[in-house]
């Protein structure tokens, strides 16, 4: 059968009086402008160093940010000028390389073009067949390559390891008796029961609070000496639970814990798993792209054999945020926690409305932005043994930053240094230890407002600490030096 012809119209100035638009009526103004906008961005970053990392939000400029819905527009060069003027100075300070505070990505040139690009395709990426659903199909068969999981796995990327663990822990969930889809957890004889480190990030509680098991089902199990897992004591406690009459049915690993950068030892937990018929799930929210490190790739060996992983791009692949990621070994499992396909999604064999699963058919989101372009920019910019460089370089940087804070007498080191994240303190003789933790947040406050560095805290067996994580590609061990160098002036000055 011959396909219709179809007329393509050229003339966007074809409408009634009455009918209007939001595009510009004078689109060479318009362009300007956007040349203006985009030129300056990359200036933002260019000259990033010129700049505090982080600078508080003055009281006008919060007064201005809370006004009344706007009723009436206003032209965009005016909206452009206010958003330089009351946003962009304030932003969090992660581009900036003597930002340390928390796990954040510092963000790549490249992906703004990206950014740029996406938007003025504006995909839903839920599903139907169009370029950028294969453009996340590809990131996703990437990131199967790079961990070892086979290809019938399934994958979906989202907007961070927080969302990834939800939906990895309800695969897990209905694992256990299909019937929860329907039944909910009234299908369930027994109490089901998760097990982690103590050093777990928060997420997976709120998930396992979200997925309706409650935050009690979740058995923190004790520490090494190195902040990893005890497996001997994982082992005891899933019989214990057993012996109770509990149904173990998630064990959780982390590929770099949030406090230390801890990793551990996936590749007994995958074995304890397997023996126990338990779903293993690895949370390596930035360690897992350590699989692109030559030197470190070795130290998650079993991330390979787990039944899910969840991790971000933004992290240590320094994608622009928002990018998240799960995948799961039984693409099968996965497909059937999550599709549902009502008359308005019905898939038909070719047209818009084909191309096989949808990125809907395994995740809650329908709605959802075009996160494979910036990842896949990253990449083929970059390449993934580059990335690999700049992670084993963030981690010598931060040996040697391990190396500075022992030698001075006024700091203390209150972990090893397994990746990329620093725990210390700032020590003053006389002062017990809820003195010494009130100096120290004091320290990191003062150092914060100075604009000089942003680190962050976390406490360490009960005590507060100085916590410097370094995931930046624009970090130099000379910025380390200078963030030192205001650490000790802060506590000395104090």
């Amino acid at each position: 059968m011959n396909k219709p012809t179809v007329t393509v119209g050229t003339d966007n100035s074809l409408r009634t009086p009455e009918e209007i638009t939001l595009d510009p009526s004078d689109w060479q103004t318009f362009r300007k402008l956007a040349h203006q906008a985009l030129d300056e961005a990359i200036g933002f970053v260019e000259n990033v160093r010129e700049r505090p990392v982080w600078q508080a939000v003055p009281q006008e400029v919060r007064d201005q940010l809370s006004g009344s819905l706007p009723i009436e527009g206003t032209p965009i060069d005016e909206v452009y000028r206010e958003f330089k003027e009351t946003i962009m100075p304030y932003a969090t300070g992660n581009i900036h390389p003597r930002f340390f505070g928390w796990v954040h990505g510092s963000g790549l040139p490249g992906n703004i073009v990206a950014e740029l690009l996406g938007a003025a395709m504006n995909c839903n990426c839920g599903g139907r067949d169009h370029g950028a659903i294969y453009v996340e199909r590809e990131i996703i068969s990437w990131s199967k390559e790079l961990f070892g999981f086979p290809t019938e796995s399934g994958g979906l990327l989202v907007s961070g390891t927080s969302m990834a663990n939800l939906i990895a822990i309800g695969v897990a969930r209905n694992s256990v008796d299909k019937n929860i889809r329907v039944a909910g957890l009234g299908a369930l004889q027994k109490g089901l029961t998760a097990y982690a480190s103590a050093e777990i990030h928060e997420s997976a509680l709120k998930a396992l609070e979200i997925l309706g098991l409650g935050s009690s089902c979740l058995r923190k199990v004790g520490l090494n000496s190195d902040f990893s897992i005890d497996i001997a004591a994982l082992r005891q406690r899933i019989a214990e639970d057993r012996a109770a009459g509990y149904q173990p049915f998630c064990v959780i690993g982390c590929a770099g814990t949030v406090n230390s950068g801890a990793i551990d030892d996936l590749d007994q937990m995958a074995s304890l798993c397997a023996k126990e018929k338990i779903w293993f799930h690895v949370d390596g929210a930035f360690g897992a792209l350590c699989m692109m490190s030559k030197r470190l790739r070795s130290r998650l060996k079993g991330i390979e054999l787990a039944d899910s992983l969840a991790f971000d791009f933004h992290k240590w692949a320094h994608v622009q945020y928002d990018a998240g990621c799960v995948l799961v070994r039984s693409g099968d499992l996965y497909r059937e926690t999550y599709t549902s396909r009502p008359d308005y999604l019905h898939q038909i064999g070719r047209g818009l409305g084909a191309g096989g699963d949808w990125p809907c058919d395994f995740g809650p989101e329908l709605s959802r932005s075009f996160r494979a372009l910036k990842v896949w920019f990253a990449f083929k910019e970059h390449g993934a043994d580059r990335i690999g460089e700049l992670i084993d370089q963030n981690c010598a940087q931060a040996e040697y930053l391990a190396g500075r804070i022992k030698a001075e007498p006024l700091l203390e080191l209150l972990t090893p240094v397994t990746l990329n994240i620093v725990c210390f303190r700032f020590i003053k003789d006389g002062l017990n230890d809820a003195a010494l933790d009130r100096l120290n947040e004091d320290i990191v406050a003062d150092v914060q407002e100075s604009g000089v560095a942003a680190p962050s805290t976390t406490r360490i067996r009960g005590r507060l600490a100085i916590r410097a994580n370094i995931t930046n590609h624009r970090t130099h061990r000379s910025d380390l030096d200078t963030f030192v160098d205001a650490v000790l002036l802060a506590g000395q000055l104090r």
